[in-house]
């Protein structure tokens, strides 16, 4: 029986439309009709996720998250998804206050990198992500080690997010070449995007193959989720 899947949006908000999109591009439909009936809440006032993390005198999202949750369930959606890896670092509180069950990113992100016969995985994400230890635990769990950037290059990344993709700007495939250096020379099997505006980044600069993308997962993880076929499965 197929579900409509409610995704609570705006943690970004060019994230948001780029989860739409790629739910519709993978799924294996030959009409309007056959597409994942898909409910989005782009709720650009829930407040920043790794404010929140790194000093909780700062405003809390998750009341915000719930309260879309309850809302979407109320329009009809039977599943829920959050394309926003931060965000997960509160998966349990989400869970609890949704009506329908919620899709867990970051843990089928790091089934993907099982699947894909990783043993040694770089996380890029945002402070509060890495922080929170949420990729690490996920990882750990299904045998896979965890590597970190240092702290230079962690600086580049959050300015990638925050000062560029939150802020509409392009990234350079230089700027990038920094970072993918830095992760090479870690010598990691993969390197999760564990951040979704990494993944306006990829779409942009069509990263290979040794990157799993967050996003990407999340995306078809809902599209089966909700009794759909993918066009073409990604295995990489």
């Amino acid at each position: 029986m197929r579900k409509t899947l409610g995704i609570i949006g705006g943690v970004g908000p060019l994230a948001t439309m780029f989860i739409g999109e790629m739910i519709v591009r993978r799924t294996a439909a030959a009409k309007d009709q056959e597409h994942v009936h898909t409910i989005i809440d782009n709720d650009t006032s829930i407040p920043d996720r790794t404010a929140y993390i790194l000093d909780r005198t700062k405003e809390n999202p998750v009341p915000f998250m719930v309260n879309d949750a309850v809302k979407l369930a109320n329009a009809g959606a039977d599943l829920i998804c959050i394309p926003c890896n931060t965000a997960h670092t509160f998966y349990e509180e989400l869970k609890e206050g949704s009506p329908v069950p919620v899709l867990h990113m970051i843990r089928e992100t790091a089934k993907r990198a099982f699947e894909l016969g990783a043993k040694r995985v770089g996380i890029l994400a945002t402070d509060g992500t890495l922080a929170s230890a949420v990729y690490q635990k996920a990882l750990l769990e299904q045998d896979i080690e965890p590597v970190l950037p240092d702290a230079n290059i962690q600086k580049e990344v959050m300015s990638l997010i925050y000062d560029y993709v939150k802020a509409g700007k392009d990234v350079t495939r230089q700027q990038w070449q920094i970072i993918e250096n830095a992760m090479l020379e870690l010598e990691c099997d993969k390197v999760i995007l564990g951040c979704t505006e990494l993944s306006i980044i990829n779409k942009e600069l069509k990263l290979d193959g040794r990157y799993i993308d967050s996003l990407i997962v999340l995306a078809e993880r809902a599209i089966v989720a909700c009794g759909y076929e993918l066009i073409h499965p990604v295995t990489v």
